[in-house]
């Protein structure tokens, strides 16, 4: 039976692993390699890191600039709660109710989603809340997808999306 426990266990392992949402993490400063000032005996000059973001070399230091705050992606839309449309998928049907009051999208609720196995269900209760999230933070459809749960993103991001139009309709 020892068998038997380790496979539940990593599938159960391997189940959650896969229900990290793909994000790149922000790049790392990056060195260059520029000769070095000291003089010496050997040809080869001796390379030494630079930071890429280093201040020019004319002492200055840079002036930092106002940018715009952007508005969000869900501007122009009517208050209420809009009903968007059942996307079906091969684990079952997606569907989502979209509120949104003052132009912004305040929430998301799930309606419909795959729940006719066990393994459905547990994806689901992980994924669902991300990319409820995902809906707030970024106030519109064009959201990541959960690995594991694609199907269910993909539904999930449509049936937000036709909630959408039907508020800007």
């Amino acid at each position: 039976m020892p068998i038997r426990a380790a496979v539940t266990l990593a599938a159960t392992a391997i189940g959650t692993v896969l229900l990290f949402s793909f994000r790149t993490p922000p790049a790392a400063p990056i060195a260059t390699l520029a000769p070095s000032s000291t003089s010496s005996s050997s040809s080869t000059p001796s390379p030494t890191a630079t930071p890429s973001a280093a201040p020019p070399s004319g002492g200055a230091s840079p002036t930092p600039t106002a940018t715009p705050t952007p508005t969000p992606a869900a501007s122009g839309l009517k208050s209420g709660s809009f009903t968007g449309q059942t996307y079906a998928n091969p684990y079952g049907n997606v569907q989502v109710q979209v509120v949104i009051s003052g132009g912004k999208i305040t929430d998301v609720k799930t309606i419909q989603y795959p729940n006719g196995h066990q393994q459905s269900v547990f994806i689901n209760s992980q994924a669902l809340p991300l990319l409820r999230e995902e809906v707030l933070q970024t106030q519109s459809a064009k959201i990541n997808i959960i690995g594991g749960a694609t199907f269910t993103s993909e539904g999930y991001a449509q049936s937000v999306q036709s909630a959408l139009d039907l508020a800007r309709a």
